[in-house]
């Protein structure tokens, strides 16, 4: 086993000038959730010139099938989300995306690419690992209802069905040369609230002749925070944020509605389901006892995401023997979403953070901003570490 981590990591670093470039690429011509074609067709090409064969799912998803020895052994999953954000990069490079208002500021670049390094690792030492390995190049990471809840819809975890699921996330403010993984609990699960409060609007210096929406809406926006601190354990990580409020448009008029956006946050999913009813409830009864209406809708979106205990371990162990103990930290609880949380909830699963911070490089920027970037020396330990677990770990769950 040593001597094929030995090959592995050598094999990721000769690569490593080829698979920046295509990484640039990708940086530069970003495509927004489930209308990644044009990245699914540069992924099915590389995959094509590496001789590994695939399917076309969800429209712009790509799942890649590799044998090695004994393929019966077990199979594994590996994989990389696709899809960029609705942002404009302010990053002064060569590589910066030729797309307005578009730009790779969450590191899918770097997730396909390791993804495709460690797909072409695999299939050259194919002789020399057993069981088989599924490539899910998956759309719509950032965008409800999430393309795993899709591919996993249409079959991306059967035929054959992954003993376990591997997926790594850039992580700005990890050192490059670092990965971090964390058993249990890793983020929390995502719902988006849509609120519109209604009533009878007129002039500001009347207001007993109203339904004051806006001071209603300030009421409701006050009152769903005793939802946090008076309902939820206070040992179980969870977040309510009102996020946007929109009524009005001029200084003496009362508007006849009022809107409201937020997010729902939690790790516990019987408390996440309880939380929807009580913010029902008490928007209601606030907005029908200062006499509106209230359309509410809760948007139901990503599962919180939990690593597998044992998967976890074995993975970390890998890693240590990969990297050295000295750099394998153990990832923070956050609050974040991510929707491989749906594969997590099918079949054990591991989501653990590879380390692209680089500060002396002035590489440092969080992602979701503008000047998020990485310091490139990841993508041979990201699609190297990739190559190592899906070749190395054997989990029977």
């Amino acid at each position: 086993m040593s001597i094929l981590k030995e090959k592995i990591q050598s094999i990721s670093q000769s690569y490593l000038p080829e698979f920046i470039e295509i990484r640039r690429y990708l940086h530069a011509h970003p495509e927004l959730s489930y209308v990644e074609f044009g990245t699914s067709a540069y992924i099915r090409e590389q995959l094509m010139r590496i001789g590994i064969p695939f399917v076309v799912m969800a429209k712009t998803g790509v799942i890649g099938l590799i044998e090695g020895k004994n393929p019966q052994k077990k199979v594994i999953a590996l994989r990389g989300d696709i899809d960029a954000l609705p942002i404009t990069e302010a990053n002064d490079v060569s590589y910066r995306s030729t797309v307005d208002g578009v730009m790779h500021a969450c590191g899918h670049d770097v997730h396909t690419t390791c993804l495709l390094g460690a797909a072409k690792i695999l299939h050259e030492l194919k002789d020399e690992w057993e069981g088989t390995i599924k490539l899910i190049f998956q759309p719509g990471e950032e965008r409800n209802p999430g393309g795993a809840s899709i591919l996993i819809k249409e079959g991306v975890l059967e035929n054959p069905k992954p003993q376990a699921i591997f997926g790594l996330h850039v992580h700005p403010q990890l050192e490059v040369g670092k990965l971090s993984f964390r058993g249990g609990q890793v983020m929390a699960s995502a719902d988006e609230i849509f609120m519109t409060i209604k009533g009878k609007g007129g002039h500001a210096a009347a207001p007993h002749l109203t339904t004051d929406t806006v001071l209603i809406a300030s009421h409701v926006i006050v009152g769903l925070q005793q939802i946090i601190s008076r309902n939820n354990n206070p040992l179980s990580p969870s977040v309510l944020s009102i996020c946007s409020i929109q009524g009005g448009h001029t200084t003496n008029v009362i508007p006849h509605e009022v809107k409201l956006m937020g997010t729902f946050r939690a790790v516990d999913e019987a408390w996440r389901t309880k939380a929807h009813d009580l913010i029902r409830n008490m928007a209601g009864a606030i907005v029908h006892g200062m006499g509106g209406e209230l359309d509410i809708t809760i948007d139901i979106g990503y599962p919180s995401v939990y690593n597998h205990e044992d998967l976890n371990a074995a993975a970390r162990s890998r890693a240590e023997e990969y990297m050295g103990v000295e750099n394998v930290e153990t990832t923070e609880m956050r609050m974040g979403a991510e929707d491989f949380g749906f594969y997590s909830q099918k079949i054990p699963g591991c989501f653990y953070r590879l380390g692209v911070g680089n500060l002396t490089k002035g590489i440092g920027s969080g992602v979701h901003t503008p000047t998020f970037n990485i310091d490139e020396n990841a993508i041979a330990i990201g699609m190297g570490m990739m190559a190592w677990l899906g070749a190395s770990i054997d989990f029977k769950g």
